[in-house]
């Protein structure tokens, strides 16, 4: 066994402690030891270091030149080991590094620009970067540790992560301005047979998130359109016939019109995650407390 492998740092203390006190009996009663603990600690020290450290006069003990170099090094590992054990004062203006979040469109539209304005205003040196979610490989991005938040709805997120559900959402019937259905009030039929337009982000299909309201009530929606993003429906609703069922939050400043359902859409979550390694990191959760502070 190699001498730092037999070295402990209890070992460095009572070392400390003989330097300062230079008297066995008062170390053995500020350490909480018998004399003779306090002596076989010692000799080993000495076996370690190979030097006798200490000798022995009338009234205590002298340190030897040795004994008396380690003592300023001893001070500052000791206190390197302590400041292990100490959180580091986060201070937000100094940070200086880089945080992904990925995020639906929707999010990005809704949740983001509120966060950013926050993290811009006390942190000015973190670089963001914002990206698109990626669900067949976001999964293994945060185990890599290439995103740090994901701020999406909860289907997208492994189910293990921790999360915040930031608040309860639902969508809306939406068609063009200047649509004949406006000011309608239609059942689900009527609205299952008329052309639609879906945002599927995820991945290119024709099924949409609430296809699953409609077939509880035996029904199938006639999509005629997938758009890669939500952002973009209304302009693809202004140039055709067809309607749309967009997140109410989403619609904040269109000029779409709004159907009136007989029938309500069953609400749903929209949370943000991110791996357990994050939970004890000072900037993801000052991150985190930001969106929280939004939720409540």
């Amino acid at each position: 066994m190699s001498k730092i492998d037999r070295l402990e740092i209890r070992q460095l203390r009572l070392l400390q402690a003989l330097l300062r006190e230079q008297n066995v009996s008062r170390v053995a009663h500020q350490v909480g030891l018998t004399q003779q603990a306090v002596s076989d600690q010692l000799r080993k020290l000495r076996d370690i270091f190979d030097d006798r450290l200490f000798l022995r006069k009338s009234n205590g003990l002298t340190p030897t030149p040795l004994a008396l170099q380690l003592g300023d090094k001893i001070d500052g590992l000791l206190t390197g080991f302590e400041q292990l054990l100490e959180p580091e004062l986060f201070e937000p203006s100094l940070i200086d590094s880089t945080y992904v979040i990925a995020a639906t469109d929707y999010a990005q539209q809704v949740v983001l620009p509120d966060l950013l304005s926050k993290m811009r205003q006390q942190a000015p040196k973190l670089r963001v970067i914002i990206q698109d979610l990626d669900i067949d490989n976001l999964a293994d991005a945060m185990v890599a540790g290439k995103i740090n938040l994901v701020v999406a709805f909860p289907d997208f997120v492994p189910n293990n992560y921790p999360c915040l559900t930031l608040f309860t959402e639902h969508h809306v019937c939406v068609a063009p301005k200047n649509s004949h259905l406006a000011g309608k009030k239609l059942g689900l039929e009527a609205i299952a047979h008329h052309p639609q337009i879906i945002a599927s982000p995820s991945r290119p299909n024709f099924r949409g998130s609430i296809d699953s309201w409609f077939e509880e009530f035996g029904l199938k929606r006639n999509v005629v359109i997938s758009a890669p993003c939500f952002s973009i429906v209304p302009l693809y609703l202004d140039a055709t016939d067809a309607i749309a069922f967009l997140p109410s939050r989403a619609l904040i400043g269109s000029n779409l019109s709004i159907i009136d359902l007989k029938e309500s859409p069953v609400s749903f979550d929209v949370i943000t995650a991110w791996h357990p390694r994050s939970n004890n990191d000072p900037l993801h959760n000052w991150v985190v407390d930001f969106l929280r502070s939004g939720s409540d």
